[in-house]
């Protein structure tokens, strides 16, 4: 049987913080370096997708949601002081929180599902991408309302049929260069000059998210703190670092 490349969740979790890693040390201890920003800008779909896999590969919920919830709330402090240099700055929450309200969309789409009502699963579906989008904005949480819709991307369209990856495609052009757009530079191909837009580097994150298969690869219980621990822990450590510049 001929074997497939792929990627394991492991791979795309390591992966996910090294690419989460350069854009922060572009905010903090290396400004202007607009690659290690370019970079960065994979890191967020990787997540999303992740926190995706995790609601369906969970063997339990409530402790995922649980575990979540505690390491957004221990990330809290060194996120403030990474983006607002401040103990308490309510003007910008941490990426857990735009996951949390993700997963939660997520479970209210799958009770509508197991009702079996495909009226109520559509305007369950409608609703969440409304209301998600609306409390990403309210709370200000990371990505804000774009970033709970991008994981909804990811379970509307989970799967590797091909309307399942076109999906992914157009929503995340969507999402990424047509809302939160930002930094563009020219281009100029065949005498015409268009503008590549920064945001939309965050599409390339598809090309891991397509080579993985469901392979969970590497596991452990020390391996799975340490990758929610890296999030206020590279943070707090790239404040200190910046603060003794």
């Amino acid at each position: 049987m001929k074997k497939h490349f792929d990627l394991s969740s492991a791979s795309l979790h390591i992966l996910a913080m090294a690419l989460m890693l350069c854009d922060h040390l572009w905010a903090t201890v290396i400004p202007g370096s607009q690659w290690l920003n370019s970079l960065g800008r994979l890191a967020y779909p990787l997540f999303a997708f992740l926190a995706v896999e995790g609601y369906f590969h969970t063997k339990n919920l409530k402790r995922y949601v649980l575990r979540l919830t505690v390491f957004a709330l221990l990330s809290e402090i060194p996120f403030n002081l990474m983006y607002g240099s401040s103990l308490f700055y309510p003007f910008h929450q941490n990426v857990i929180w735009t996951l949390l309200l993700g997963i939660g969309c997520i479970h209210l789409n799958e009770l509508a599902r197991k009702r079996g009502n495909a009226a109520l699963r559509v305007l369950t579906a409608a609703g969440t991408v409304l209301g998600g989008w609306l409390l990403g904005l309210v709370t200000m949480v990371d990505y804000n309302g774009v970033g709970v819709v991008t994981v909804l991307v990811f379970y509307f369209f989970l799967g590797r049929k091909w309307w399942c990856l076109a999906g992914q495609l157009a929503a995340l052009y969507y999402l990424n260069v047509e809302v939160l757009s930002g930094l563009a530079w020219p281009v100029t191909l065949l005498g015409r000059e268009f503008f590549l837009v920064q945001q939309g580097l965050a599409l390339l994150a598809l090309v891991p998210i397509w080579l993985y298969r469901g392979r969970q690869g590497y596991h452990s219980k020390g391996f799975q703190y340490a990758c929610y621990a890296f999030y206020p822990v590279h943070m707090l450590v790239l404040y200190l670092l910046f603060s003794l510049q």
